[in-house]
């Protein structure tokens, strides 16, 4: 159901039954490691590309999911995903390999939370008895794609992310255990004029607090009505910016931890990761594993998920087009939140 400006609200109460998690080195050696379900030792995974090796982990993340639902491929009804690489064929061929029907969908690294939208609306409708949700970035293919390859060592300013290399899948279900998706706000495109394919957290920090504000006064909440609300990847920039911005709309954060999953995935002032992490598999990696595990155990009732995402291309920036950004959020619920 249709509320407010621009939020689903979901009647059924679509429940994530089973996810599935893989990380690279990295995020390994980061402060969530034992949330993941595994974890490779290295970046090329045993792969002739970074391309392939960035499949790969989607194809485990799957794979674990449907596992972990003691479901097969075939009981999926569709499969709903996206990621950063042109044409999304990290998804697509992925996609080729699990045989499931299969919705592409491009929110840059807002995709985890688009891809569990569209997944929840299937089955919440009817439409879908289960469907799976999915994203993945890989460092190596981020870099060679957006800014520059890995083996040129190029230097990066403090503003910079380090894109995670990992991948999210969820399968979400009419029916079972687990966290429930009670409503998703879809995001308005919003531009802050920031032309730095090295500061994304500024660029999407505006579209994340536009989301956070209308999908809470979408469902007349407030803040205080969540134990955690967390971005997807604003990083140490960003997430400054976007405190910033709800102070400037006198939108109140109090009785809430407000923070990020760039922030949370790594451990900034012991790794190499510039400002903190980004990519596709940010939020999808954080949400799936930490985030839902802590709910499982009973620490968190309620939380609110705006994955973000900067929409350049290769082209745009070579053209020198600003960065129209996006964030697409969800709240989830133990079933017992009042």
């Amino acid at each position: 159901m249709h509320i407010g400006r621009q939020t689903w609200l979901f009647k059924n109460k679509p429940v994530i039954i089973s996810t599935g998690t893989v990380v690279g080195p990295d995020e390994g050696e980061g402060p969530l490691a034992s949330t993941f379900d595994f974890i490779h030792d290295d970046l090329d995974m045993q792969e002739k590309s970074w391309e392939k090796a960035e499949r790969k982990l989607l194809e485990q993340a799957t794979e674990l999911a449907v596992l972990n639902a003691k479901l097969k491929d075939d009981d999926i009804n569709y499969f709903v995903g996206g990621d950063l690489l042109n044409q999304i064929i990290s998804n697509s061929f992925a996609a080729r390999k699990l045989g499931i029907p299969y919705l592409g969908v491009f929110g840059a690294c807002s995709t985890a939370m688009e891809s569990l939208a569209v997944a929840s609306l299937l089955v919440d409708t009817g439409n879908a008895k289960y469907a799976m949700a999915g994203t993945c970035s890989h460092n190596c293919t981020a870099e060679k794609q957006f800014r520059y390859p890995t083996e040129y060592g190029s230097q990066k300013p403090p503003t910079a992310q380090y894109t995670v290399t990992g991948a999210g899948a969820a399968v979400v279900a009419q029916q079972g255990e687990g966290p429930r998706v009670i409503a998703a706000t879809i995001g308005k495109v919003i531009d802050f004029g920031i032309t730095d394919p090295f500061n994304m957290g500024a660029a999407m920090a505006p579209a994340a607090v536009d989301t956070i504000q209308t999908h809470i006064q979408d469902l007349k909440r407030k803040a205080s009505d969540y134990d955690l609300i967390v971005t997807g990847d604003l990083a140490k920039v960003g997430h400054a910016i976007a405190k910033d911005l709800f102070a400037q709309n006198n939108f109140s954060l109090e009785g809430t931890v407000f923070n990020d999953c760039g922030l949370m995935v790594f451990d900034t002032e012991k790794q190499a990761v510039q400002a903190g992490g980004s990519g596709c598999g940010c939020s999808a990696v954080v949400t799936y594993g930490h985030i839902l595990q802590r709910m499982k155990k009973g620490e968190l009732k309620r939380v609110l998920i705006a994955a973000t995402g900067a929409l350049l291309s290769p082209l745009s920036y070579q053209q020198g087009e600003t960065i129209p950004s996006i964030s697409h959020a969800v709240t989830l619920e133990m079933e017992d939140a009042t």
